[in-house]
């Protein structure tokens, strides 16, 4: 490496073994969530060993979400665990995948850093990957390092390598080795088998790592003679063997790890002092999501990718954060869009409110737009993101302007009525990655508007995955048919948020509010939207949040 790592700064390594997907985010996010706890300036990181630069041109079915962080940077979904448990916001330099290092390292090359040297795996690639660790420590006590996929997979072997070397380049005492495996239960022989755990950790063995800490997840508690035998077959103390069942909610993983002692011995194994931990507000939170006070809301959510929830898991975890700000459980139905513009939106009725997220592309839209339409004409509290923005200004467009055939460019390049279209900037692009608006941009909310009163802030900034945005040419129909556009950028130039008068709950957000929503503190618009959900199920009528009938409402501060 360049230079030398921090001596002040620990780090500690996750690895996974036997499958994947056995929630290795879930157990660094609740290991820092610890170490938070405890005092300690905690900050964590993926590798990724994929060959994308980022997850940003990957299909959703494939990848699960596309969490976006403030700087813009496009990320593995695990961030965004990392970010709610730890409440730290993250960077570009939190999710590193092969081909970010890989196009590092050819173009220094290509520009002459090398000096002539054959660039190879090692030193070149390592290094390069040990860069990003170290980028990570000044102002950290513990950089928490994730290594995607399983321990043989040969695209992580050059992460695992450079761990190796980083160990070795700061010391031992200084680094802290955690290897989640699987314990399975085999019914047939009527036991719980440790055999793919050992040879996990042999795999590891053999390229020059020695796990410190054993998580083994399993679906039956792990007898004393169990994890005997594992500490021993894979030369690890027993009181470092700890069993990760499945909870009711993820937010309970700290707790049962807290109840094993693994704060404590990761503490000892890095040499440090620190306090115990206070986990009295985590507890009492996640009381909260297990036995809510006010019942449960039923709220269903529209979406084109709603066969892999993983696609829209910041906003599942958003509406249980706006469940725990008012005490009330939230059962979320996935709905396929699709099917209600086949079937109709006869499916709607249980709901107590309706969320419509993003998405990309023509397929399903239509019922997007024919949900928006029952929601508004019912009452049904709504709340739209991204596109269901775009899809709340077609079918007002459409239904209530009167404005035949109204589209977003996105979807029919010929409409009549481009509603929704291209800025400017974008008309030229013809790169896919990392080309959208992008990250954090502020937004001015309009005095005496609902999300005003929401937020109760003059000014708020929000993260954006977008291209397309509502045509301004359009802005003086829709606000005389009681459109309220009611979040703008600072200059008026781009809506931001827009909100019907005399509907009990409708917002809709350009931006994605859900990246920024925390268990022990909901965003205000996803505690707002249960909120009316209650309302709604209880049926008392929400306040209107009618806005004050003042010209010009709609084009202020518009360029």
């Amino acid at each position: 490496m360049p230079d030398t790592p921090s001596a002040d700064t620990k780090y500690i390594f996750v690895t996974g073994g036997v499958v994947s997907s056995l929630g290795k985010g879930i157990a660094a996010a609740s290991i820092g969530r610890l170490l938070v706890e405890r005092g300690l300036a905690v900050t964590i990181q993926k590798f990724d060993p994929y060959i994308n630069v980022d997850p940003g041109t990957m299909s959703p079915f494939q990848h699960g979400e596309v969490y976006v962080t403030d700087d813009g940077a496009e990320t593995d979904l695990d961030l965004g665990h990392y970010e709610r448990f730890i409440n730290e916001s993250l960077s570009q330099a939190n999710n590193v995948t092969t081909g970010r290092i890989y196009q590092n390292i050819i173009t220094k090359e290509r520009r002459g850093d090398f000096l002539g040297a054959t660039v190879q795996v090692i030193p070149h690639v390592t290094d390069e990957i040990k860069s990003y660790i170290q980028m990570l420590s000044p102002g950290h006590d513990v950089v928490i390092t994730e290594v995607g996929g399983t321990v043989g997979d040969i695209e992580s072997l050059p992460f695992l390598e450079a761990i190796r070397q980083f160990r070795q380049d700061v010391g031992w005492k200084n680094t802290v080795l955690i290897h989640l495996t699987l314990v399975p239960y085999i019914a047939a022989a009527g036991e719980l088998k440790t055999k793919p755990t050992q040879h996990s950790v042999r795999e590891l063995m053999e390229i020059g790592l020695q796990p410190d800490i054993l998580v083994c997840r399993t679906e039956w508690p792990l007898p004393e003679e169990v994890r005997r035998k594992v500490g021993r077959f894979c030369n690890v103390d027993i009181r470092d063997v700890i069993e990760s069942r499945d909870m009711d909610t993820i937010y309970e993983v700290p707790l049962r790890f807290r109840e094993q002692r693994l704060d404590d011995r990761i503490i000892d194994h890095l040499g440090l002092e620190t306090p115990d931990p206070d986990l009295g507000a985590w507890e009492t939170m996640v009381e909260r999501i297990k036995h809510p006070g006010s019942g449960e809301v039923r709220v269903g959510v529209v979406g084109k990718y709603t066969s892999l929830v993983d696609s829209y898991k910041s906003i599942q975890e958003a509406l249980i954060h706006g469940g725990i700000a008012n005490d009330v459980g939230v059962r979320i139905d996935w709905l396929s869009s699709e099917a209600i513009d086949s079937q109709g939106t006869t499916a709607l009725a249980p709901y107590d409110a309706v969320l419509i997220p993003g998405g990309f592309g023509q397929r399903g839209v239509e019922g997007m737009v024919d949900t928006v339409r029952y929601l508004r004409e019912e009452g049904v509290p709504y709340l739209g993101i991204c596109l269901g923005l775009q899809c709340a200004i077609i079918e007002l467009s459409r239904n209530v302007c009167g404005l035949e055939g109204a589209d977003s460019s996105e979807f029919e390049p010929d409409t009549p009525h481009p509603v929704i279209s291209l800025l400017d900037s974008q008309l030229k692009v013809t790169m896919k990655g990392g080309t959208m608006r992008l990250g954090a941009y502020p937004a001015h909310l309009v005095e005496g508007s609902r999300v005003k009163a929401i937020y109760g802030e003059e000014e708020v900034s929000e993260r954006h995955r977008h291209r397309y945005e509502v045509n301004n040419e359009y802005r003086d129909a829709l606000a005389a048919a009681g459109m309220v556009f009611s979040g703008l950028s600072p200059g008026g130039g781009l809506v931001e948020i827009i909100e019907l008068r005399d509907h009990p709950f409708f917002v809709a957000t350009q931006f994605h509010p859900e990246l920024k929503s925390r268990p022990t503190r909901a965003h205000p618009l996803f505690a707002a939207f249960i909120s009316a959900a209650l309302d709604f199920r209880l049926g008392r009528p929400a306040e209107t949040g009618e806005v004050e009938d003042r010209p010009g409402l709609a084009t202020a501060g518009r360029e």
